[in-house]
């Protein structure tokens, strides 16, 4: 048996052992992004859970991949276990309300502390200052080139709910409204950030939420499912495009931020013009102080 086949056993078990404990058929949904990591997690359960009824969420945003939305259409017309909700958010005024992500969660998160509340002692922490308790690492903490935005000269809105308002809430209404109150997704740790630190499974009140079968999987197990089984994905997942990853487009989180934008304005140009829309406060703000984006034009610029 190879390593990914080992793998392979050890996530199917685990999927049986948990749908035996918490009747997944029944409580769960899987959030469908129409990305990779969620297009082989639709496989693997039916893989795990042979003629099962769980329901596949597509949640469209408003800023997913026009490629993406087609992708999981197509996939609905032949699959009518995947629901696509949109929430219809005005995503500008949204974001001018509740704050803009930069730089990344935790980053948005500190400042939108300090917007609302000034120095506490979690935003000291993170600028490096001396107070009692333990001080996060050099690595850990604020970045010099950002440290000005714990003044009251910053007057740009941040925060990390983006998220939170365009799919979260709405996923949310849904388990409310269907009954299942357990989440299946894609989320693997080797995608690093956030996701590196979590738990295959979290529970609120004794009760399970959230199941994350491919927390484990490795890139390679992937490409070795997908090219095994068949499985066509996304259309940005070949060339010309080679999308690596999908998820909301033109995230000022992306740290490969301009050569992405570079591949967007030969590629999908339109998509990029709303890019420079939605983000446009962010990008402005990257480009007057050097981070992430060139302060001059690129070529395809």
């Amino acid at each position: 048996m190879t390593e990914n086949e080992f793998l392979l056993a050890d996530r199917i078990q685990k999927i049986k052992s948990m749908n035996e404990l918490y009747d997944l058929e029944n409580n769960a949904y899987i959030s469908f992004s129409g990305g990779k990591d969620s297009t082989v997690l639709h496989y693997l359960i039916d893989e795990a859970l042979p003629n099962n009824k769980i329901p596949r969420v597509f949640f469209n945003t408003g800023i997913e991949y026009k490629a993406i939305v087609k992708f999981a259409e197509r996939e609905r017309e032949r699959d009518s276990r995947i629901t696509i909700i949109n929430p219809h958010i005005n995503i500008k005024k949204m974001l001018e309300e509740k704050g803009y992500p930069f730089k990344s969660k935790e980053h948005s998160d500190h400042v939108a502390c300090y917007q609302n509340g000034g120095r506490t002692l979690w935003v000291l922490k993170y600028l490096g200052e001396n107070t009692e308790g333990r001080i996060k690492a050099k690595q850990f903490q604020c970045p010099d080139k950002l440290r000005y935005q714990f003044t009251p000269d910053f007057k740009l809105k941040l925060s990390k709910n983006c998220c939170n308002e365009l799919k979260k809430k709405t996923a949310k209404t849904y388990e409310k409204q269907s009954g299942r109150k357990i989440v299946l997704t894609g989320m693997r740790a080797e995608e690093g950030g956030s996701r590196a630190n979590i738990s295959c499974t979290a529970f609120s009140e004794g009760a399970l939420k959230k199941f994350h079968p491919l927390l484990v999987a490795t890139d390679e197990f992937e490409e070795w499912y997908i090219k095994t089984r068949n499985i066509k994905l996304c259309e940005l997942y070949y060339p010309p495009y080679n999308f690596e990853r999908t998820g909301c487009k033109g995230c000022p989180y992306n740290m490969n931020l301009q050569s992405y934008l570079d591949t967007l304005a030969i590629l999908l140009p339109e998509e990029r013009k709303q890019c420079e829309m939605i983000w446009k406060p962010v990008y402005d703000e990257y480009r007057r102080i050097g981070f992430r984006l060139n302060s001059q034009p690129t070529l395809f610029e």
